[in-house]
């Protein structure tokens, strides 16, 4: 039953996972032997994370129903030892915060994930080397049957999310939310407790000293190193990194966000294949944008591919924003997706699939 939990919580955002995916990936490829394996990996995350999460739903059906035991069991302790991996990778090399096991619905720690999942190891390896006492709840035909709905609802369920947003949206762009409020600290943050070691060097040797013992005058400063000595707690915002750049490179996300007046929030990213899925609702809400008095303004990490397109290309004169693409992220699970605004609170927001109910909206 978790599995199946937890991998209808992921469905529910794949783009999340695939994300999350991401971030393994780029740290693996920082290994200069990994880089382009990983960069390579990294383009088919989306995929990688379908497929992830429909195995992981599936498998857990076919454990419930008994159903295939000797290859759905050798498939689960696969997978468990998978993400024990991945989990035991965050908890150890302390680069990877949070795994994603349960998408951000349900964020927990590297730790809390690593323990869970050595938890169900044990479990799991219990059922694998127990086959022979699993008995199937129904006929193969129907257990069959079972498993191949369950599999087209899966898919299904997450083509639909990646077209009109996450069903339960759990991100801090939510509607209702009040974006400038939510990038500020939150009011009880704990900061971290930090020292600092600084590195000097004297006849090609470089040693650490601490503030209170500082070296003299024939020693070299090479660099200040900071050092967490305890961390703190709840003292980052929900929403980081979220600034709205200017043509010219100016912060206007203040500006922006503090319009007296509703406006949408354009989110595009990908300008390499064609527009046509989007592009003609688009042109319907730009008109309608244009008879209610409400700006559209462009929000892309490929700001300059952006311009290209809407005020060279298609002539809709429109201001477009350069945000950074992991804020982006975040704040976009479809490509593109629109958000209504009122100052700095989210309104409403559709998937791109979804843009001819905003002119309907009103």
């Amino acid at each position: 039953m978790l599995f199946i939990f937890s991998g209808l919580v992921k469905a529910n955002d794949p783009r999340g996972l695939a994300y999350k995916m991401q971030e393994f990936f780029e740290v693996w490829g920082r290994d200069s032997f990994l880089n382009s394996l990983m960069h390579n990996l990294s383009d088919y995350a989306l995929a990688f994370s379908v497929i992830t999460i429909t195995l992981e739903i599936i498998v857990g059906v076919g454990i419930l129903l008994g159903a295939y035991k000797k290859f759905f069991s050798a498939l689960l302790l696969i997978l468990i030892v998978f993400f024990t991996f991945l989990t035991g990778y965050a908890v150890l090399s302390g680069k990877i915060a949070t795994c994603g096991c349960f998408g951000d619905c349900l964020p927990i720690t590297a730790m809390q994930s690593f323990i869970k999942d050595l938890v169900l190891l044990v479990l799991i390896a219990i059922i694998f080397f127990g086959t022979k006492y699993i008995t199937p709840v129904l006929t193969p035909a129907f257990n069959f049957l079972i498993l191949l709905i369950s599999t087209i609802l899966v898919v299904w369920f997450q083509w639909f999310v990646m077209r009109h947003n996450p069903v339960v949206d759990c991100l801090p762009f939510k509607k209702g939310n009040n974006i400038l409020e939510l990038r500020k600290m939150p009011a009880d943050a704990i900061p971290d407790k930090k020292d600092y070691v600084f590195i000097y060097e004297k006849a090609g040797e470089q040693q650490e000293f601490s503030i209170k013992n500082l070296p003299d005058s024939s020693w070299t400063f090479v660099s200040r190193e900071d050092v967490i000595i305890e961390k703190g707690k709840n003292n980052e915002p929900p929403i980081k990194d979220f600034y709205l750049s200017s043509h010219s490179g100016n912060d206007s996300t203040e500006y922006i966000l503090s319009l007296d007046a509703e406006y949408y929030l354009f989110f595009i990213k990908d300008f390499t294949g064609t527009q046509d899925h989007w592009l003609t609702n688009f042109t319907n809400l730009y008109e309608f944008a244009k008879k209610n008095n409400r700006k559209i303004y462009i929000v892309s990490p490929q700001s300059q591919s952006a311009r290209d397109f809407f005020n060279i290309r298609n002539n809709y004169d429109l201001t477009v924003f350069s945000l950074d693409a992991t804020s982006w992220k975040t704040a976009a699970r479809t490509d593109a997706s629109l958000y209504l605004m009122h100052g700095p609170v989210v309104v409403d927001k559709w998937g791109w699939a979804d843009l001819d109910d905003a002119v309907k909206s009103k």
